[in-house]
């Protein structure tokens, strides 16, 4: 395949990869960060933010070191699954993440985002 396709495809595929993780997380979370956003909230931008670039890192790393298109595939979606998983962990340790969010607790929309963020560059670095 002629690199130029082969870089086509693979951005395609990560792009599509972000986007249905954006889709899956906002549906899982027990508000609705997207109208939350709109409406100005910070807490909730802060948390999305942080799940996605948490999920990104994941992604961009699987991008550099896999030769394999159905290995970078993989492991983007173990990285949805963990990034996922995460959230529901940390909000259940945390208590009231919806009150909180809704509320506009900037404070615990950037601790969410920062673990968020944590768990996924970790996650990035257990694949190189």
């Amino acid at each position: 395949m002629p690199v130029i396709l082969n870089y086509l495809l693979h951005l395609a595929t990560a792009a599509a990869l972000v986007l249905v993780f954006f889709v899956v997380y906002v549906r899982i979370t027990p508000y609705d960060e997207v109208l939350l956003v709109r409406q100005g909230n910070g807490a909730a931008a802060l948390s999305l933010g942080g799940s996605l670039l948490g999920f990104s890192a994941t992604v961009a790393s699987a991008l550099a070191h896999t030769a394999d298109y159905y290995q970078f595939i993989g492991w983007a979606l173990g990285a949805m699954l963990v990034q996922v998983l995460v959230f529901a962990i940390a909000t259940r340790l945390l208590h009231m993440s919806k009150d909180q969010i809704e509320a506009n607790n900037c404070a615990f929309g950037g601790l969410l985002g920062a673990i968020s963020l944590s768990i996924g560059v970790v996650n990035a670095g257990c694949i190189s």
